[in-house]
C-alpha cells in the first residue's frame, strides 16, 4: 500500500506561481511512476506531469515550459512547480502513484485545490 498526501494548493493571480508537494509513504520502492493529475468541475481528469522510476518525464502539452515535476528521494516527495499560471489551470490537483507501466493500478492522494484568478 502507498499513502499520498498533497499540499501547496491555494489561490494565486494569473502569472503567479505555486509549488505542490506529494509526500509518499508505505511501499514506496515498488512505485513505477508518480504523477500529477488535475480535474476541473464537469471535466475529465487529465495527466499533467509524470516522472517514472527510471527518470523519464512527460508533460501535458498545455503546461510544457511552465510546470516542472521533480522528486526528492531522501524525503520520498514529488513536487510540481507551477509558473506562469493561467485561469485554465484552475482545478483540483491529485498526486498519483502508479504500480505498473502496463496496468494502471494506482494510489491517489486526497487532492489540493489550485485556483488561478484575479
Amino acid at each position: 500500500q502507498v499513502q499520498l498526501v498533497e499540499s501547496g494548493g491555494g489561490l494565486v493571480q494569473p502569472g503567479g506561481s505555486l509549488r505542490l508537494s506529494c509526500a509518499a509513504s508505505g511501499s514506496i520502492f515498488s512505485i513505477y511512476a508518480m504523477g500529477w493529475y488535475r480535474q476541473a468541475p464537469g471535466k475529465q481528469r487529465e495527466l499533467v506531469a509524470v516522472i517514472t522510476s527510471g527518470g523519464n518525464i512527460n508533460y501535458l502539452d498545455a503546461v510544457k515550459g511552465r510546470f516542472t515535476i521533480s522528486r526528492d528521494n531522501a524525503k520520498n516527495t514529488v513536487y510540481l512547480q507551477m509558473n506562469s499560471l493561467k485561469p485554465e489551470d484552475t482545478a483540483v490537483y491529485y498526486c498519483n502513484a502508479r504500480m505498473s507501466m502496463v496496468v494502471a493500478t494506482a494510489y491517489w492522494g486526497q487532492g489540493t485545490q489550485v485556483t488561478v484568478s484575479s
